[in-house]
């Protein structure tokens, strides 16, 4: 007892003399009252035409100043229908749960320029600002200016970018049927039943079939017009495209898989994508597969992500295509 007792007093000694070396008193550092801004892009993966970028634009004035009057941004390729400034002021309570806060009225976009002007009296915030890439950006890079103003007069900015706008295109959750809609255009992106088809029959690089063979792990296929009959099992094709197909098997990517996965197909992938030897056939695929595509006429290149397939011989996929 009496070695346990008078450990403990040499440390509340130790500690005495450590307190009492420290000459100088901490004091809290005095905040900064001039107006401020800072801003991060929240959106992440390749920028493709058609979804958004997300930015988190912060910006905070002394509180005893004054408050805050207008923010605005200004991007340097005018945003699509969509794009808007929050015109509510975002924090995180403690269940992180991000919680909005009205401090002026709905955006306004002006050409390239999406302003608010605050309601509330406010001298610090942080607004979401949501930008829609449109379709001429592609293969583009685009600018952000973001920018703040103060009852005080005083002005502070903040430049984000560039970002480089994917070339590529998307779509999402195609319903392709055995029975209906079996045939695949990879320049249009859409399925076409058979009649449909037939009047677009250069257009058509790949027939959906599902089939239950014996012996042989058949099931749901993804085959070229122009593959042998064996393949297409008597399914009639409009076309003879030798189209070039490759199965993947742990690609998930995360845009085409409904945002489950943190795998992105970008540009860079299609461009050093080299298929030359692949077969014009891909069977027994499951969900999750996917097969990577080039088009007959070498006009495009693709990765097609398998959502779903299932017993009424139907199967969902979504696409990235690109231009070569």
């Amino acid at each position: 007892m009496y070695a346990k007792y008078h450990r403990i007093y040499l440390l509340i000694v130790s500690l005495s003399c450590l307190l009492t070396a420290c000459d100088d008193e901490y004091t809290v550092p005095e905040a900064n009252a001039k107006l401020q801004n800072d801003c991060i892009k929240r959106s992440l993966g390749p920028n493709i035409a058609g979804l958004d970028l997300e930015f988190a634009y912060a910006m905070a004035l002394g509180y005893d100043r004054g408050n805050i009057i207008s923010a605005e941004v200004e991007a340097s390729i005018s945003g699509d229908d969509g794009t808007f400034l929050e015109h509510r002021s975002f924090h995180t309570d403690n269940g992180g749960i991000d919680v909005g806060i009205p401090v002026a009225e709905p955006s306004i976009t002006t050409g390239n320029t999406t302003k608010i002007t605050f309601t509330k009296d406010t001298c610090a915030a942080t607004l979401r600002y949501y930008y829609i890439i449109p379709e001429n950006a592609k293969g583009k890079s685009v600018s952000f200016r973001f920018s703040s103003t103060a009852s005080t007069g005083e002005t502070v900015s903040c430049e984000m970018g560039p970002y480089r706008i994917t070339k590529m295109d998307m779509k999402r959750n195609i319903v392709l049927s055995d029975d209906h809609t079996c045939y695949f255009s990879i320049a249009d992106m859409v399925a076409y039943d058979k009649t449909e088809a037939a009047s677009k029959a250069d257009k058509i690089d790949l027939v959906y079939l599902y089939k239950a063979i014996s012996g042989i792990n058949f099931n749901h296929a993804l085959v070229a017009p122009g593959a042998n009959a064996e393949f297409l099992q008597g399914k009639e094709a409009p076309n003879h495209n030798s189209t070039k197909i490759q199965k993947a098997y742990s690609l998930a990517d995360r845009h085409l898989a409904n945002l489950q996965y943190g795998v992105y197909v970008d540009d860079p992938d299609f461009e050093a994508l080299n298929i030359s030897d692949a077969p014009d056939y891909a069977i027994d695929l499951r969900a999750e597969y996917g097969i990577w595509v080039e088009t007959s006429d070498k006009k495009y290149r693709a990765y097609i992500y398998i959502n779903s397939v299932n017993n009424t011989k139907t199967m969902t996929i979504s696409i990235k295509r690109y231009a070569i």
